[in-house]
C-alpha cells in the first residue's frame, strides 16, 4: 500500500452560527486521485480552504507526510509539497504563459540576493535550468507553442490547463484541483481526463479533485467523497457512491420523481 501523505480527522469548522463542515475526515495516499464532490454549497471548497491553509478548522487535525500543519501558513505548506487551484481562473494575464510558470519557482530558487543583483554565473546557470523545466511542464499540457503568449489571450480551456501547470511548477507531492474542467467543451474535457491522469503518473503525486462534471469524476478518480451541508455522506467506489440514493437524493432532492432521477443517470453514464 502507499504511503499516507495528507491525512485529515474529524475537521469541523464554524463561521458564526453556521457549521461549514462537520467531523471530515480524509486520508490521501501517494499516487492515489481522489474525487470530492457534492451540490452547490456542500462545503466542497472550504475543505480545500482549510487542507491549503487559508481558514483554521475549529477542530480537528490534519498531518502532511506526518506533520501536523493545522495552522501552517499557505506559503509554506506550498514549499513542503501541497499545490492547489481555484475555481476561478487566477492568473497573471498580461505576463506571459512561460513567465505564468516561472513564477511559481521563486521560492525555489536558490542564488542569494547578491548573485541576483550582480548577475554571477549562478544566476545565470539556475535561471536556465528552471526555464527548461518550466517549458518541459508547457509541453506536457501542450501549451509550449503559447510559451511567449500573453496568458490572458489563451483560450479559456488552454488558461485552465496553465493554471494546472504554474500549480505543478511548484514540485508538489498533493495537488487540489477546485473544478478543473469548469467552462470546457467536451474535446478540452477529454483532453484534461488524460493530463491529469498523466501528470498523476508520470509525477508520482497524489490528486484531490472538486469536479461537477461526473463524466470525468468516474473516468480518472479512483474513489469519491460526497458532501452534503457539511457532512460526508457517502465515500467509496466511485460506480457505487452516485448510484447511492442518499447520493441521489442529495442532488436532485428528495421530492423529485423518475424523470429527473433518469437525467442523473443519463448525466453520470
Amino acid at each position: 500500500m502507499n504511503n499516507l501523505v495528507l491525512d485529515a480527522k474529524d475537521i469541523s469548522i464554524t463561521f458564526g452560527a453556521l457549521k461549514a463542515v462537520t467531523d471530515f475526515n480524509l486520508q490521501l495516499r501517494e499516487n492515489e486521485l481522489v474525487g470530492l464532490i457534492g451540490p452547490n454549497g456542500a462545503g466542497k471548497t472550504t475543505v480545500f480552504n482549510i487542507l491549503t491553509g487559508v481558514y483554521s478548522p475549529t477542530s480537528g487535525t490534519y498531518t502532511f507526510n506526518g506533520e501536523v500543519i493545522n495552522k501552517m501558513p499557505t506559503y509554506k505548506l506550498v514549499k513542503k509539497g501541497l499545490a492547489r487551484t481555484f475555481q476561478n481562473i487566477r492568473l497573471f494575464k498580461y505576463m506571459s504563459v512561460l513567465d505564468n510558470v516561472l513564477v511559481a519557482n521563486n521560492f525555489n530558487m536558490k542564488y542569494g540576493i547578491l548573485t541576483g543583483i550582480f548577475r554571477f554565473h549562478n544566476y545565470w546557470k539556475e535561471e536556465k535550468e528552471v526555464k527548461a523545466r518550466a517549458l518541459e511542464l508547457l509541453k506536457i499540457f501542450d501549451l509550449d507553442k503559447y510559451a511567449d503568449m500573453p496568458a490572458g489571450n489563451l483560450p479559456y480551456g488552454q488558461q485552465r490547463k496553465l493554471e494546472i501547470a504554474r500549480a505543478m511548477a511548484t514540485n508538489p507531492k498533493v495537488l487540489l484541483l477546485d473544478e478543473p474542467a469548469a467552462g470546457m467543451n467536451p474535446t478540452e474535457t477529454e483532453e484534461l481526463m488524460k493530463t491529469i491522469k498523466l501528470i498523476r503518473d508520470k509525477f508520482n503525486i497524489a490528486i484531490l479533485l472538486i469536479e461537477h462534471d461526473m463524466k470525468l469524476v468516474l473516468g480518472i478518480c479512483e474513489r469519491l467523497i460526497v458532501l452534503d451541508h457539511g457532512n460526508v455522506i457517502a465515500s467509496g467506489d466511485p460506480h457505487e457512491v452516485v448510484n447511492n440514493p442518499t447520493v441521489v437524493t442529495a442532488y436532485l432532492g428528495a421530492d423529485d420523481e423518475g424523470d429527473e432521477e433518469q437525467q442523473w443517470k443519463i448525466k453520470i453514464c
